[in-house]
């Protein structure tokens, strides 16, 4: 052993953030947006691969093969990615395809609002909008 240690297993000061990138290249190289606040590298991937589920099932229409999905998806898509997790984070690569072959049946799937660190905070703040600038 080196003395290192995997540094995935435990959340970083703030916690995990997940990148959404805008496929269709309107933003550059850069993220659309961060995430931040994601207290386990579980919380993390799943969010991330709701996101990316929820983005691939906009981008499905009705007699579309698998193909002309993906294809779509690549064109006007979003994808995610779990910033600081090493090869122990979710990745679109790993499952975009499936995702293209099947449609989601179940709404849980793609309900990535719900693991949404800032709608966490948002609860946690009270109701309303007092104190937002």
């Amino acid at each position: 052993m080196s003395g290192e240690f995997d540094n995935t297993l435990f959340a970083p000061q703030g916690g995990f953030s997940v990148q959404i990138r805008d496929l269709s290249g309107g933003n550059g190289a850069e993220p659309l947006e961060t995430i931040r606040g994601f207290q386990t590298l579980a919380h993390a991937n799943s969010f991330a691969r709701r996101y990316v589920r929820d983005s691939i099932e906009r981008c499905r229409a009705p007699g579309l093969t698998p193909e002309e999905v993906l294809a779509a998806w690549f064109a006007f898509g979003e994808d995610a990615d779990v910033v600081g997790s090493g090869s122990q984070g979710w990745s679109s690569g790993n499952e975009i395809r499936d995702f293209a072959a099947q449609p989601s049946r179940d709404p849980e799937e793609r309900n990535w609002r719900v693991l949404d660190p800032r709608r966490m905070e948002e609860d946690e703040g009270g109701e309303g909008e007092e104190g937002e600038a």
